[in-house]
């Protein structure tokens, strides 16, 4: 489909507004540090994927070490994690290695390079006239079918929580039976609230009818 495809080498245009909430997420293949990664080898299951400002950074650094160990919560809630900056693949691996020396955290998903820009670009990431993407902190949280259900923007000097990211990726997975919607701070196996009914529980409802409790099962 037109404007839904680009790569690192660059293909095709950006579209021409931010991705929202609905949105196609715009595919995509790049080098990263577990090799060629391509979005639609993603399909199916549920994604985050997230830019970074900068490689060897410390509120970065802060992050990928806590998105790194919550990562096999990611993968038992059937959620994948991809990272992206514009720096090198090389500065990536370095990067990489230097937290693994350092803390002792490896990081176990892939950060892909993105150094032309157009993937930043086709997400909305940066407008037309950026040269870097160092106020980028973007999350997308993509569904097995690709659509985009939730888009977070945090400035460079404040850290994102991984907790919240796992958090959010949860309550989408919860909601997406149809059945019932998360309340504030909701966490897997807190109750749920019923979605709002119809014009008759206006009537036969009884007073809490706008805000019902269900008890997971």
């Amino acid at each position: 489909m037109t404007g839904e495809h680009t790569s690192a080498i660059g293909t095709l245009a950006a579209p021409p507004r931010p991705l929202r909430i609905g949105d196609r997420a715009p595919l995509f293949s790049a080098r990263s540090t577990h090799g060629p990664v391509e979005l639609s080898a993603y399909r199916g299951r549920w994604l985050v994927f997230f830019s970074h400002p900068a490689d060897f950074t410390p509120v970065c650094t802060s992050e990928f070490i806590a998105l790194a160990r919550l990562a096999p919560r990611f993968e038992q809630l059937g959620c994948a994690l991809i990272g992206l900056s514009v720096d090198s693949l090389y500065s990536h691996l370095a990067w990489l290695r230097a937290i693994h020396a350092s803390f002792g955290v490896e990081v176990p998903f892939p950060v892909i390079e993105d150094p032309s820009l157009e993937i930043a670009r086709a997400y909305g990431m940066l407008d037309e006239e950026a040269r870097d993407s160092s106020t980028v902190r973007a999350s997308y949280f993509i569904d097995p079918d690709g659509i985009v259900r939730a888009i977070s923007w945090y400035p460079m000097t404040v850290g994102r929580s991984a907790d919240e990211m796992l958090r959010l990726a949860a309550a989408l997975k919860r909601v997406e039976r149809g059945d019932a919607v998360t309340p504030e701070g909701w966490e897997p196996g807190d109750a749920v609230l019923l979605p709002l009914p119809g014009e008759q529980a206006l009537f036969d409802g009884g007073d809490d009818w706008f805000c019902r409790r269900i008890e997971e099962s």
